[in-house]
């Protein structure tokens, strides 16, 4: 059984993360950390886990954790990914797991020099929906793809909260920003060649709370917008010459809406309809992950992925200052 160790009490790790380990077939939590040890004792035993620290550094040092989740603040990513890989740790962490793609190169060497596994946490990548569309996509199953439409929002204005605080790595792009460029990116095997788009940012905060994206892949076009100071929305259509998909819930499926991939034909007289009920995204990312620092051969979204994908969330703040394409 795969051994995890948590670093922090975030409200992801409770919610999402925690379950997802307890529940795994292949894995058990072994530590949590915090700086407040009554928070990591009370959190341990709320997830039957024999261990808590009251400093990360502990953690890390532990031989009962053969592996961590990071969900701190996206600041910290770089650095606790890298203090965790030196310690000889595989390590999932959050995304995004930089906050610009130069950052990432550090990781790729420490990965290979420790020989560890590092991943960062895109649940999405391991949901059975995005395979279907990507495998609808290569089957011709809505002819030539010419346009990809997506959203991703919610409403949070709470000063307290990291997403509203520039200096720990907030605003809407870094936290949902990359959702639609991952999924995009999954099912076509396609880059962004370059990018326009338009950034409001909050004036106390100063973090971006709306932008508007094109992105031209070559041979079709992605347009979203996300923000974190709009109603809660989320959808991704991908459009094709003899039909379309669409994906409802697509990033956050259980939760938004049911699992549901639906397939429209040219004239939209004909729909077919997959669901996936059960599914838990983020037990099935964690279990691939632990066979695949294991030994195993499961598909994990690497850090060579993460490269692309976060030179293209960079390229959109880029976009966002003058009028114009921003190439990759």
């Amino acid at each position: 059984m795969f051994r995890w160790g948590v670093l922090s009490t975030a409200k992801i790790a409770r919610e999402q993360l925690l379950p997802a380990m307890a529940d795994a077939e292949n894995g058990v939590v072994s530590a949590i950390a915090s700086r407040d040890l009554t928070k990591a004792r009370a959190l341990a035993d709320r997830f039957g886990a024999p261990h808590a620290f009251g400093s990360y550094e502990e953690l890390l040092a532990s031989d009962t954790v053969d592996g961590v989740y990071i969900p701190l603040p996206t600041s910290q990513h770089v650095e606790w990914t890298l203090k965790a890989a030196e310690a000889g740790k595989h390590v999932l962490c959050e995304k995004p797991i930089a906050l610009n793609a130069r950052e990432i190169d550090q990781l790729i060497e420490v990965r290979d020099r420790k020989k560890v596994l590092i991943c960062e946490a895109f649940m999405v990548f391991y949901h059975p929906q995005w395979a279907k569309v990507r495998d609808l996509i290569a089957e011709g199953a809505i002819g030539r793809l010419r346009h990809v439409q997506g959203a991703f929002a919610y409403f949070n204005v709470d000063p307290a909260n990291m997403r509203n605080q520039l200096a720990l790595g907030g605003g809407a792009l870094p936290d949902i920003g990359v959702y639609p460029t991952v999924a995009t990116r999954f099912v076509t095997g396609k880059e962004p060649v370059r990018i326009q788009a338009t950034i409001e940012r909050d004036e106390k905060f100063g973090t971006d709370i709306y932008s508007s994206t094109k992105a031209d892949f070559d041979d079709f076009h992605l347009t979203f917008y996300c923000s974190t100071q709009m109603a809660l929305r989320q959808f991704m259509v991908f459009h094709g010459e003899k039909g379309f998909i669409e994906v409802h819930g697509p990033f956050n499926a259980g939760d938004y809406e049911h699992h549901r991939v639906e397939l429209h034909n040219q004239t939209h007289t004909q729909a077919s309809v997959f669901r996936f009920p059960g599914t838990r995204q983020y037990r099935l990312e964690v279990e691939a992950f632990a066979r695949a620092a294991q030994g195993g051969k499961d598909p994990v979204f690497t850090l060579e992925n993460s490269v692309l994908n976060q030179k293209a969330i960079d390229a959109i703040f880029r976009a966002g200052e003058h009028e114009g394409w921003e190439y990759v």
